[in-house]
């Protein structure tokens, strides 16, 4: 594919935290409507790449294109007005808040009182959040009800929901079938299928290569930091993807 074809293009990409080199000249791309499996062992470097991507890390080399422009990504608010949405394993989700408050965090609507006081709008908060989560086949009991209560899996949803409702054009999702039953593992599986279809990117960063296999188009393996595999799903079995990433080498 030519550059302008990529949602994303990342080029030579490096970086080093004293002794250790993170990230080695590493090469990753993400196309339209692509969803992508980022896989490899402890320490391969998936973590510090996704975290160039999003702004939390400069990195020390390389460029990175967006859309076919070339960009400079300083901060994970510039990162977010972009449209990439990161999904944590360890959701950034408040436990005691309700289900709609942690739909708007950080992004709450608010109406004036007398033109000087805003105060949360309730109403437009929670209306919305059920029927964003709703038009994404998220079924929730009520929205009133705190994030405490919630599974491994309804939590992922409620993240990837949000993330999707704001708009984001690529999303980066941590670990998310980590320490989820194989109900709510489907569950998951079947909204990064429904992100796609909705016109979305999706980078899927894991250990589990069944659950990436189900869903991804492309695989990309790193390795100590440098990129040991690039395949096409219809180039390599779940199987192959596990033996490079033992290994290090490309299947034969």
């Amino acid at each position: 594919m030519k550059k302008e074809n990529f949602l994303i293009k990342m080029t030579d990409i490096s970086k080093r935290f004293g002794t250790v080199q993170a990230l080695d000249k590493v090469n990753f791309t993400v196309g339209h409507k692509e969803v992508v499996g980022l896989v490899g062992d402890n320490g391969a470097g998936k973590s510090t790449l996704i975290k160039v991507l999003t702004g939390v890390y400069l990195p020390d080399q390389g460029e990175f294109y967006f859309e076919g422009k070339k960009e400079s990504i300083n901060s994970p608010k510039k990162a977010r007005d972009m449209g990439i949405e990161t999904v944590y394993q360890h959701l950034a989700l408040i436990d005691l808040m309700s289900i709609a408050r942690n739909f708007f965090l950080g992004r709450e609507p608010v109406k004036k009182y007398a033109k000087v006081i805003n105060f949360l709008d309730r109403k437009k908060i929670n209306d919305v959040a059920r029927q964003a989560l709703k038009e994404i086949g998220i079924t929730i009991r009520s929205i009133d009800e705190e994030v405490s209560v919630l599974s491994g899996g309804e939590r992922q949803a409620i993240a990837i929901g949000r993330a999707i409702y704001f708009g984001a054009k690529l999303l980066v999702l941590d670990e998310p079938t980590a320490a989820l039953s194989i109900k709510e593992s489907q569950k998951v599986l079947d909204y990064v299928t429904g992100a796609k279809e909705r016109g979305l990117s999706v980078i899927f960063i894991t250990h589990n290569i069944y659950h990436v296999y189900s869903v991804a188009d492309r695989f990309t393996i790193l390795e100590h930091g440098k990129k040991v595999g690039d395949f096409n799903k219809d180039e390599v079995s779940a199987e192959d993807i596990i033996e490079v990433v033992r290994t290090g080498k490309r299947p034969v």
